[in-house]
């Protein structure tokens, strides 16, 4: 399902909070007056003799060596055209985004008034030192040619326009793998290329780098074939100019091998594909419409091998697979230029990766059972967390061999260590979840729809395909507000407990919470008066199988909600308690705190409970959790009752549990201080890697902390998740935003694919 996005959704993220979507942080102390002496002056003065005596340690002692400029002139942006420098300025924020979540590279963002080649180039030219790299981004051909080429000639940085070259790589490499699968040689092929912009005439060169020919390659611009009698190409079309005579897209596909669509949506009609040569391989790329429906391509030739630009169809070319990774190897070794070399270890890493096993965690985010080598797999997925350890590297190595690094690395696998902590291996946590809920989107009951918060999270779960909403409250309030923002959800599922409507289903669901509840409290007329309530019915719309999960509690008490939830859902079958576990995302990764919302006090057996409950989530989650569990007494220092219960706790799971890693009684400042555990405790389990999950030892020390880390350690909260229901079942933090609400929804989601997954494991 394509990404649909509201305008007054974008609008907003662009501009709530500090506008725009980046910011600059100190990386060095800052705090006293010394902090700020050392910084700028006096102190400064030392590190600029420095860089005057010796120019290369600009590297050294300034962030250039890890710096990227993301430049352009608004000229030919995404699919909206010529807007203007100052109306470019978001897509070049956001290209600064994903240079830092995939590649841990900085980015400025410039964009410059300036439509004339000298002027550009003299501008960005006078920018070389303060840059360790520049990305040339959305710059209308052909000047961006002429653009690029003049920068590479007269700097000594590594320069790249990602128009041309991103796709020309991610293409390359599902080109060599697709024809390996076919068994073609990709010197006989036959091309047809529609298209013939910057990203094409690129495409069909790297194409030739890699062995095709170019009296093969047949390109189409918007007046046809490009021929060698025609009198208005510029020089860079005139290099695939064919001695042919004019003919049309149709009649030049017959018998062609290969389409490459760098053009318009819906150009190409199913007959057109049927006309191709035995297992023809087709790249429909434009955005956001491909040149052929997948569906259609697939009809029309079920031998085919198709890609497009799509995230919801197999073989995406995605230009994140390529340029984070690319300036990452090149500025790791201090390369002069990205240069050819460089651009085809990009490609040959890239198919290779995709020949290889791909791990759990891709897997089940594209619910997959295995992904593997084939038709509908030959470029990796965008969120494989191998691309930065396998792309760089080769890239680096391809510098270094043909002599354009300045700073050869000797020890790869010390580099290649340096690369997973860049990032932190866990880095991806929620698009792990969101990606996995989309595969299989479940229902998800809404039991605070009048509130407009509410109905935007399910407004977004909707369109993004992670959920399908139902909405519980007063139909007429709800109808109104949607009205009243502009909501897209005139066919959403509205359900009313206290109208006539729902008189029938309130009976029956009454009746069977009092078969539940008659002997524990509830008599028939009680149990029928509490399914008026919307968490009581949003309960038993769950628990009847009429929906897959309910999200509640953002203006209830959280008691009010969780009581519903344990009447009807109740704990799972092997679970002696439920607790409450928050997800902070943090810069090092994911931290899993537990019980912060619903154990106040818990014994040496519930915290056993609490501890095992919460390692199974993270589990779930792909995540291989490393346990402290925390106190104020580290290893026995302590005799306290309080110390000795945690201790024992430990105790009990390592004997039941031994190969779980988990460690305690422990403080938190130890837990993740390594040369501490080292020198004073080498016998811990957690001595090697730092732990991600915190089991405190009461609800106020884990409460405390995650709010405390939230508000003052920037932590993002996702939570509070409740494990250990049966099913899932949701209370909000009072007063969630949108963001926090859609978060719990995809968690919600994952949980019920889980469970579900269970119940038809054990029924088998």
């Amino acid at each position: 399902m394509a990404q649909l996005i509201r305008k007054e959704d974008a609008l907003e993220y662009h501009e709530k909070g500090r506008p725009g979507k980046i910011e600059v942080i100190p990386t060095k102390e800052t705090k006293t007056q010394r902090d700020l002496a050392l910084a700028y002056s006096p102190g400064v003065a030392e590190p600029c003799m420095e860089i005057h005596d010796h120019p290369e340690d600009v590297y050294r002692y300034t962030a250039k060596g890890n710096l990227v400029a993301v430049i352009s002139n608004g000229t030919a942006v995404l699919g909206l055209g010529d807007i203007g420098a100052e109306a470019s300025k978001p897509v070049m924020e956001g290209k600064g985004i994903l240079f830092k979540i995939f590649a841990d590279i900085d980015v400025f963002d410039i964009e410059l008034k300036s439509r004339e080649i000298d002027e550009f180039v003299t501008v960005v030219k006078a920018l070389e030192p303060t840059f360790g790299g520049i990305n040339l981004e959305d710059i209308k051909a052909p000047e961006c040619f002429e653009i690029e080429k003049r920068l590479k000639e007269e700097l000594s940085i590594p320069i790249m326009h990602d128009d041309q070259h991103g796709t020309a790589i991610i293409s390359g490499a599902a080109l060599l793998n697709a024809l390996e699968l076919v068994g073609k040689n990709i010197a006989d092929v036959k091309f047809v290329v529609s298209g013939a912009g910057a990203s094409a005439i690129s495409c069909c060169k790297i194409y030739i780098a890699l062995g095709a020919k170019v009296e093969n390659i047949y390109m189409f611009d918007s007046k046809g074939l490009i021929t060698k009698s025609r009198t208005d190409l510029d020089k860079y079309k005139q290099q695939f100019a064919q001695d042919a005579e004019m003919t049309n897209l149709e009649d030049e596909m017959k018998g062609a091998d290969v389409f490459i669509g760098l053009s318009k949506g819906n150009i190409v009609s199913k007959e057109m594909v049927k006309g191709m040569a035995d297992k023809p391989i087709v790249f429909a790329l434009a955005n956001p419409n491909p040149e052929i429906p997948y569906e259609d391509a697939i009809e029309a030739r079920p031998d085919v091998i198709m890609a497009t630009g799509r995230s919801d169809y197999p073989n995406q070319v995605n230009n994140v697979l390529g340029f984070p990774y690319i300036f990452r190897g090149a500025l790791d070794v201090r390369a002069t230029t990205i240069n050819e070399e460089m651009k085809l270890a990009a490609v040959k890493a890239l198919a290779s990766l995709a020949k290889e096993p791909v791990p759990d965690m891709v897997n089940v985010a594209y619910n997959e059972t295995s992904l593997f080598f084939g038709p509908t797999y030959i470029i990796p997925k965008p969120i494989d967390p191998r691309l930065l350890v396998t792309v760089a590297p080769a890239v680096a190595k391809a510098a270094i061999e043909s002599g354009v690094a300045k700073k050869p690395i000797t020890d790869w696998d010390a580099y290649e260590n340096e690369l997973y902590q860049r990032l932190g291996s866990d880095d991806n946590l929620m698009r792990f979840v969101v990606n996995k809920a989309k595969q299989n989107p479940k229902r998800v009951v809404f039991a605070e729809s009048e509130n407009l918060k509410v109905l935007k999270a399910a407004q977004i779960v909707k369109d993004e395909g992670i959920a399908i909403p139902i909405l519980l409250g007063d139909e007429k309030k709800i109808r109104a507000l949607i009205k009243e923002n502009g909501l897209q959800l005139h066919d959403i599922t509205i359900i009313d407990p206290l109208s006539e409507s729902s008189d029938k289903k309130r009976a029956e669901y009454g009746a069977q919470f009092f078969e539940k509840r008659k002997r524990r409290g509830y008599n028939l007329y009680e149990a029928r008066k509490v399914m008026r309530e919307r968490p009581y019915f949003g309960c038993m719309m769950v628990e009847t199988g009429e929906a897959d999960a309910l999200i509640s509690g953002l203006t209830r008490q959280y008691p009010n909600t969780l009581r519903p939830a344990l009447e009807i859902i109740g704990m799972e079958l092997d679970a002696k308690r439920v607790a409450g576990l928050y997800i902070m995302l943090t810069k090092k990764g994911p931290l899993f705190f537990a019980d912060t919302t619903v154990n106040f006090n818990p014994t040496e057996d519930e915290l056993v409970d609490i501890t095992l409950l919460t390692a199974r989530t993270v589990e779930h989650l792909n995540i291989k959790p490393r346990i402290a569990m925390l106190s104020y007494s580290n290893f026995g220092s302590s005799a306290s009752p309080e110390a000795i219960l945690v201790r024992n706790a430990v105790t009990k799971i390592k004997a039941t549990h031994p190969d779980l890693i988990i460690d305690g009684e422990m403080q938190a400042g130890v837990a993740f201080n390594k040369d501490l555990l080292r020198e004073n405790y080498p016998f811990s389990d957690l001595v090697n890697e730092s732990p991600n999950v915190l089991i405190f030892p009461n609800l106020a020390a884990g409460n405390i902390a995650y709010h405390l880390l939230q508000e003052v350690g920037g932590a993002e909260a996702v939570g509070p998740v409740l494990i250990g229901l049966r099913k899932p079942v949701h209370v909000l933090q009072l007063g969630s935003s949108v963001r926090q609400i859609v978060n719990m929804v995809s968690i919600a989601v994952v949980e019920a694919q889980v469970k579900a997954a269970a119940n038809e494991n054990n029924e088998a």
